[in-house]
């Protein structure tokens, strides 16, 4: 059976007055894959996910999403079909439900409280933490509620820039499982940027970028 391509980048490039940050960056994400993308500090990797993310918009190139040009695409939409996951958790609000009801009012549907305590009960967190104010939180589980918080509604990609930097190593299995879940058994897209050596290690599919364009591909 014939791989069917997510996502599918030709020449792409980006700059930001004289510097080029990204270029002729040419890669093709296959629907249900778990790509991980490496390399130095600097080469472009968060960029390259910003880029996909529609958070920045490329200056050459295309960049094709389900066979269509991204450009095509409204932003609202394309964001919720792929959904992006910043390294330092961005809440808002005064409380964890404040961000797990935003999902629900961006569709126009009611809150699901239930199914809010499922997703958090998904990373470990009890329900009772719903209630609590984002300042009380730590670290390990404002990126939780951060990334419950996008997979409320299973996105069909989920792009992740290094949002295990800085967590303590049960916290990271916590989050592996997640991940792992939601690329098995729901058949998302997971491309990840990472400086972990040990998820550069046990990548199923590993990329890396130098100097703003793709330098290794390895199947």
């Amino acid at each position: 059976m014939t791989a069917t391509p997510i996502f599918e980048l030709k020449q792409v490039g980006y700059h930001v007055a004289d510097r080029q940050i990204l270029h002729d960056v040419n890669l093709t994400v296959n629907a249900g894959e778990h790509l991980t993308i490496a390399g130095p500090s600097g080469s472009g990797k968060s960029t390259l996910l910003r880029v996909l993310a529609t958070l920045l918009t490329a200056t050459s190139g295309t960049i094709n999403f389900l066979g269509n040009n991204q450009a095509t695409y409204e932003k609202i939409n394309y964001r919720r079909q792929v959904s992006y996951c910043f390294q330092q958790p961005s809440l808002f609000g005064e409380t964890v439900k404040d961000n797990l009801e935003f999902p629900f009012r961006i569709r126009s549907l009611d809150f699901d409280q239930t199914r809010a305590e499922q997703a958090l009960a998904s990373v470990d967190l009890k329900p009772a933490l719903l209630n609590s104010r984002i300042r009380d939180l730590s670290g390990g589980e404002k990126q939780r509620v951060a990334l419950t918080r996008n997979l409320l509604f299973t996105p069909q990609v989920l792009l992740l820039d290094e949002i295990t930097t800085g967590l303590d190593t049960e916290t990271k299995h916590i989050v592996y499982r997640l991940i792992d879940r939601m690329n098995t058994e729901e058949s998302v897209t997971i491309i990840s940027v990472t400086h972990d050596e040990g998820e550069i290690a046990d990548a199923q599919r590993l990329v890396t970028i130098a100097d703003g364009t793709v330098e290794a591909n390895h199947d």
